[in-house]
């Protein structure tokens, strides 16, 4: 059996498979970010459909971290039932789950949470709207806000979490020049950036314990002028090893304007999967711990290269499920055909309506035929 379908383990959390379901914005929970029974049924659909690890949803750490709508949040105990539901639906049709970890910082919806988006520095050029520059006394309490939440996600049950410190959030505004100009411990060289990411993780690992697996979704680059770039993102990646940290998820791109750079779209042959993959090759070659590799991953063939040729140890993806929820149990039974997917970011147009994330196209291609 090819080595996909592997058993594996990360920090004592055992795996069915090297498939990765990489977090995303469903769209699905309350107005107050509590889970509901549409995300619930998600979550198991996947579990479902043979996937090895399941990152649920991006959820706010804390009140003022809120991204977007009907963001699943973990920022209160009053959250945590909803959240014991969906984890235990997802363990009765055989799946783990890991919570993904968030603060939108600089990006926070203003008009949602009713206050100014926080941000390492005042930078221009992103937003026209004001934003404010943290404190030493804001960083510490965003940090202990993660410590609370992932204290959550383990009452709730979920296997693990994950810090989302990719795409622009703020914990990857921390690590990039281009958002983090502060000239404290906090800003300066990149050992500096990733001092907030350091001390999240450190916040973490005292109230989970160290049994617990606590995961990283972090930039290889940012992509973008003055951006975050492979050797301090290196460096940041040895600095959590070090600190811990379980895996990595390896990604990148910073999301301005409501998309994020380089572009996801149009991956239509073998050639343009993986389109982090070389970056990918250079931290298995400097580090130790397991790398989960996401970015336009299609095709079983390109996805056992990948874990064959030592790029990374599990493959994640996203969009391909929302299509596919069933594409890990379609490819173990032996039918290889690549993931339906045509990579036109159409499912996030139901979920901008409040309808919830789903393949937009594959619901039009039925109609037409």
């Amino acid at each position: 059996m090819t080595k996909l379908f592997e058993h594996s383990t990360i920090n004592g959390m055992k795996l069915a498979n090297r498939f990765v379901r990489s977090a995303t914005w469903e769209g699905m929970a309350a107005d107050d970010g509590a889970c509901t029974p549409k995300l619930i049924d998600l979550m198991a659909e996947l579990a479902k459909g043979g996937i090895g690890l399941i990152i649920s949803s991006h959820a706010y750490v804390s009140p003022e971290g809120q991204a977007g709508p009907w963001q699943l949040g973990v920022y209160s105990d009053d959250l945590v039932a909803g959240l014991e539901a969906l984890a235990k639906s997802v363990h009765e049709n055989g799946g783990k789950i890991v919570m993904q970890l968030a603060h939108a910082g600089f990006f926070a919806d203003a008009k949602l949470t009713g206050q100014t988006p926080m941000a390492p520095s005042h930078v221009a050029g992103f937003a026209k709207s004001p934003r404010k520059e943290m404190t030493v006394e804001d960083i510490q309490a965003v940090v202990k806000s993660y410590g609370a939440a992932a204290k959550r996600a383990q009452n709730a049950g979920f296997d693990g979490v994950q810090i989302h410190a990719a795409h622009g959030y703020l914990l990857s505004q921390f690590l990039s020049p281009a958002f983090n100009r502060r000239d404290d411990a906090y800003g300066g060289g990149i050992r500096q950036r990733a001092k907030a990411v350091v001390e999240v993780l450190q916040q973490i690992r005292q109230t989970v314990g160290r049994e617990y697996p606590v995961l990283v979704k972090m930039n290889c680059r940012d992509f973008i002028e003055n951006g975050l770039v492979l050797a301090d993102s290196l460096e940041a990646g040895r600095m959590l090893v070090s600190e811990g940290i379980d895996a990595i998820e390896l990604s990148g791109g910073v999301l301005v304007g409501g998309k994020l750079s380089p572009s996801r779209m149009g991956i239509k042959s073998e050639e343009k999967e993986a389109y982090f993959q070389d970056d990918a090759r250079a931290f298995k070659e400097k580090l130790s711990v397991p790398l989960i590799l996401v970015g336009g991953n299609r095709s079983i063939q390109v996805a056992e290269r990948l874990v064959n040729g030592g790029f990374a140890d599990y493959i994640s993806m996203c969009r391909p499920l929302i299509r596919e929820p069933d594409l890990i149990n379609r490819w173990r039974a032996g039918d290889l055909g690549k993931a339906a997917c045509v990579s036109d970011n159409m499912c996030f147009k139901p979920a901008q309506r409040g309808e919830g994330i789903y393949c937009l196209t594959e619901e039009r291609e039925r109609k037409r035929f």
